[in-house]
């Protein structure tokens, strides 16, 4: 069923945000918004805003962004339709009927829940009768404790062919199959029980509610473990095991694991991890990556440390890979060999698997090194062959940005991985020297001697100014005057947000003062003198702002009083962009003096010229705007 942009655009329109988010979160007043502690992330000071007059919500701490539906979907685990739904039904609206067939689907549907629950309720009598003893007796020797299997919901479905059709007849055999639950042979024989004989896991929906099971076999047979069909209520290519439990636990602890099994989420669980879901005995699909990054931006993959374990790794970074972007990416965990979450727990305690948890292998490292173990690199043919799957493997890509990172990372490992090792002559690392084959460089520029650094590296040392940048913070009065050229000329904060975000600030009253103007920004658009000193005074923010306003210390060409503002405004522009890519400038650079005194060779000096040139240009246009000074 699809809904019009304008029936959504009047749910919206109608419904009071703050109404909404307050049934779960203490809210406070701020000005004409509302602020809260973000109930995505834990938080002891509100970084949650919340905007009644543009119908959104935002977190400076965690990014979570939206609307009302979205924070129903987000928060409570609601589908997208049950959401608006419940919208529409306190606005006062009603839903557009649904086409008949998705409607008599939706109905169909709705009945087989009853049917599958009523399952369910069975099949647990069943594990604590006499039948159940030897699954109760599996269960002990596991290590699963009662109220665990109270809280998954085990249960027992007896060793025959009619026992649960004769329980739920009530329902008939067309729902029971339809449900999976009984298995209808082609011939004209009666249905029979699809599960005997086996230790029952339910597999839940986001919203909790039973949609089909799992079954572990008690003793001998084959196959181990089976899975309900395909059904109307259950689509094995998006549902994740243990989602509905999983998705709340995860905000708390801002992760979420990916094992590969009903009993590995069950042991994780128990030790206290319970942010753990496992996919349905299929490689990870993409309906269930999505579900995975609304839930955290590196979803953690912890599979089994056997040979199949990795091999469903690769082929998860492989599904993952076209999709990456900017928090959509995957962190992978190699479990000792032989060993699965379960095995290292019971051996090792939660401790063991928490420290490998804490640092997983980002996604590109396990791609490249899936490459490089994948053959030999004896021969050019062979290295032009990993070369080629490097190319193929950023081609795939669909984010611009994202490409282009990944193609450069992949290339400098495979020119690092590749390239000819070279003599080295008179290198002492006490005085930093370096004597290349041919040419001679010192201090970043071609001598008749020897290539010589200084303690700065092979570079001049910085500014004190660049230096406060390149280490994450502002030099103060470089702070002062870019928030005094924000509260002056707010017109330039909308259009300039991110690189205003990306500012190194570093002392708590600068960091309030920015992330209040953003945030006025962010709700308002572009905003003008009058609007600003409103919100700044709803927030507490007015004093400091005004501050920066009257103090006469701050002589750049933005913060004088009798500055044209169309050049003003220019030039806060160009601080704040120069500024906010300093950082990256300076690693570039740094990046670049490793690999000179490694190679010598002419590309690198070039390079290593060209960003120096670039870092004292940017120098040049800082210093330009001090005083007045410009051109």
């Amino acid at each position: 069923m699809s809904l019009s942009p304008q029936f959504l655009d009047e749910v919206r329109a109608r419904t009071s945000l703050s109404t909404v988010i307050g049934r779960s979160v203490k809210l406070q007043k701020a000005g004409r918004e509302y602020k809260a502690c973000c109930p995505f992330h834990q938080e002891k000071t509100p970084s949650f805003t919340i905007n009644d007059e543009k119908g959104f919500y935002h977190c400076f701490g965690c990014g979570a962004h939206g609307d009302a539906i979205r924070f129903l979907t987000d928060a409570r685990g609601l589908p997208f339709m049950e959401a608006v739904k419940e919208l529409a039904d306190a606005a006062g609206l009603e839903v557009p009927a649904p086409d008949p067939r998705a409607q008599q689907k939706a109905e169909r549907a709705a009945g087989l829940y009853d049917v599958v629950e009523a399952a369910q309720r069975w099949f647990v009598e069943q594990l604590g009768s006499i039948e159940g003893a030897n699954a109760r007796a599996y269960l002990q020797k596991r290590g699963i404790r009662d109220w665990t299997i109270t809280n998954f919901g085990f249960g027992f479905a007896p060793d025959s062919r009619s026992r649960l059709r004769e329980a739920l007849k009530r329902f008939g055999s067309d729902a029971l199959v339809e449900t999976g639950l009984l298995i209808a042979p082609d011939d004209d024989r009666e249905p029979y029980d699809r599960f005997r004989g086996r230790l029952m896991i339910p597999i839940r929906d986001q919203r909790g509610r039973v949609i089909a099971f799992g079954g572990r076999i008690v003793g001998d047979g084959e196959p181990k473990y089976l899975n309900s069909p395909e059904t109307p209520l259950f689509d094995k290519g998006r549902t994740l095991y243990n989602l509905d439990k999983a998705a709340p636990a995860s905000r708390n602890a801002r992760r979420v694991i990916v094992v590969e099994g009903y009993m590995d989420v069950i042991a994780l669980d128990q030790a206290g991890i319970g942010e753990a879901v496992a996919p349905l005995g299929t490689a990870l699909t993409e309906g269930q990556l999505e579900r995975l990054w609304k839930l955290s931006p590196a979803p953690i993959l912890c599979f089994d440390g056997d040979s199949a374990g990795q091999k469903a790794s690769v082929r998860a970074a492989l599904r993952a890979l076209p999709h990456a972007g900017p928090g959509r990416s995957l962190g992978f965990v190699t479990l000792p060999a032989g060993q699965d979450p379960d095995d290292l727990v019971r051996a090792k305690g939660r401790d063991a698997l928490e420290d490998l948890l804490a640092a997983p292998e980002p996604l590109v490292d396990r791609l490249w090194r899936h490459e490089v173990n994948a053959e030999p690199l004896t021969t050019p043919e062979e290295r032009a062959g990993l070369k080629q799957r490097l190319f193929d493997h950023f081609g795939a890509i669909a984010d611009p940005n994202v490409r282009e990172q990944y193609r450069a990372e992949f290339l400098r490992r495979f020119d690092e991985l590749t390239r000819p090792q070279r003599p080295r002559q008179q290198r002492d690392y006490g005085r930093e020297q370096y004597q290349g084959g041919g040419r001679r460089f010192q201090n970043g520029r071609q001598q008749s001697g020897r290539f010589q650094s200084n303690r700065f590296g092979f570079v001049r040392p910085v500014s004190d100014q660049a230096k406060l940048v390149a280490t994450g913070g502002l030099d103060p009065r470089w702070l002062r005057a870019v928030l005094a050229g924000l509260v002056r000329h707010p017109q330039v904060i909308a259009a300039h947000s991110e690189a205003v975000a990306a500012l190194p600030f570093i002392e708590a009253p600068a960091i309030r003062l920015r992330d209040s103007l953003l945030s006025a920004a962010l709700f308002h658009g572009e905003l003008d003198q009058e609007r600003l000193n409103t919100i700044l005074v709803d927030e507490g923010a007015a004093p400091l702002a005004e501050a920066l306003r009257q103090e006469r210390g701050l002589a750049f060409s933005f913060t004088r009083r009798d500055a044209d503002p169309e050049r003003a405004q220019r030039d806060l522009v160009l601080v704040i962009d120069t500024l906010a890519a300093q950082p990256g400038l300076e690693a570039a650079l740094a990046a670049a003096t490793e690999r000179l005194k490694e190679s010598g060779d002419e590309a690198a000096f070039q390079e290593q010229q060209r960003l120096r040139i670039a870092r004292d240009e940017a120098e040049k246009q800082l210093a330009s705007l001090v005083e007045g000074d410009v051109g």
